[in-house]
């Protein structure tokens, strides 16, 4: 297979510290983040995802990005297998959505379609028919294109969760569903947490003489995962463990460029680990060109992100955390996840 990577007043710092392991200093980060969905609250979550507002809220995002990085916030690079082709296209200032065509139909579908216009201009300047929208979750910074792209490919169908509130929803999916777009066929898993409708989307790379390539929207990012907004520590664990279950090989395909934020977060809890070292190493140099970070595999991620190394005994030592008596082993994992999601949320709080 041929898959290319991109070579190669303010509450103080002490006051976010309190309640990391012990040994471990708090580090803010350099540039405010500019996740819309920050720790601001419970009310604001509601506002952004269930109201009006939280449209508008979005419009603004994709205006100031067009403005800020007319050219995209990074410098993807596409990846080839025979007959396929993966196309990142960074949108807003740090969301990604995923242009994948059947080459030998020109059939095309795309993932979390974020701004309208940079997926059409990837559309119009690859040549291709979109046939598919696949929506990994409700929040607009993942599904408000869709209305627009339905206006302009009348025939291309919307897929996703009938649990989320997915705009201009066509064909509503369930668990391990499959859907053919051309020769291609994606498998979507239902991953709540994030959102209680939440899924991913798996595309069988096997035809093609390529690895399976997980979509996996705000589940799983490089180094990271999703805040759990609509669910607990054991439902997000559960979604994790689907993802990891579709093997070492898989690459993933983020829904977002946190992959610098994330691996610094990481190293905080476990500053001995090398393969975190080396990856920091490489994502720092990475983001210090405006490259993307994209893929990783699954294999890799394991090796360093925090999220997927729940069952390890030096990340629960630095916790602080031990498996009791009668306790089973995954409701040990969910605590460890649970802290790990709690004291990523305070160092994000910067």
């Amino acid at each position: 297979r041929s898959c290319h990577r991109p070579a190669g007043p303010k509450a103080s710092p002490e006051s976010y510290s309190r309640g990391l392991p012990e040994g471990v200093e708090y580090i803010p980060t350099r540039k405010k983040g500019k996740n819309p969905m920050k720790p601001v609250g419970v009310a604001w979550y509601r506002l952004y995802a269930h109201t009006r507002l939280g449209y508008l809220f979005y419009r603004w995002q994709v205006k100031k990005a067009r403005e800020r990085y007319p050219h995209g916030h990074s410098a993807p690079q596409a990846c080839f297998f025979p007959g396929v082709k993966i196309l990142p296209i960074p949108v807003i200032s740090n969301n990604y959505s995923y242009l994948i065509i059947d080459t030998s139909s020109g059939l095309a579908a795309v993932i979390d379609p974020s701004d309208p216009l940079a997926v059409q201009a990837a559309i119009e300047e690859e040549g291709v028919v979109l046939e598919a929208i696949f929506c990994t979750h409700k929040h607009w910074d993942h599904s408000g294109g869709n209305a627009v792209l339905r206006q302009q490919h009348g025939s291309c169908k919307v897929y996703g969760s009938t649990l989320d509130a997915i705009p201009e929803l066509t064909h509503p999916l369930a668990d391990r569903e499959k859907v053919s777009v051309g020769r291609l066929t994606f498998e979507a898993l239902a991953t709540p947490g994030h959102t209680v409708g939440h899924m991913v989307y798996v595309l069988d790379g096997e035809p093609f003489g390529g690895p399976p390539c997980l979509f996996s929207g705000d589940l799983l990012f490089l180094g990271g995962c999703g805040r759990i907004f609509e669910g607990s520590a054991e439902t997000m664990l559960a979604s994790l463990d689907v993802a990891v279950g579709l093997g070492k090989d898989t690459l993933l395909w983020p829904g977002h460029e946190y992959t610098l934020e994330c691996l610094t977060f990481a190293s905080l809890l476990e500053p001995d680990n090398p393969a975190l070292e080396q990856k920091l190493q490489w994502a720092t140099q990475q983001r210090q060109e405006k490259r993307s970070t994209c893929p990783s595999t699954l294999g890799e991620e394991q090796t360093y992100n925090p999220f997927l190394r729940t069952h390890q005994p030096e990340l629960q030592a630095v916790l602080g955390l031990w498996q009791g008596r009668w306790e089973h082993p995954d409701a040990l994992r969910a605590r460890v996840l649970k802290e790990v999601r709690r004291l990523k949320d305070l160092y994000k709080a910067t």
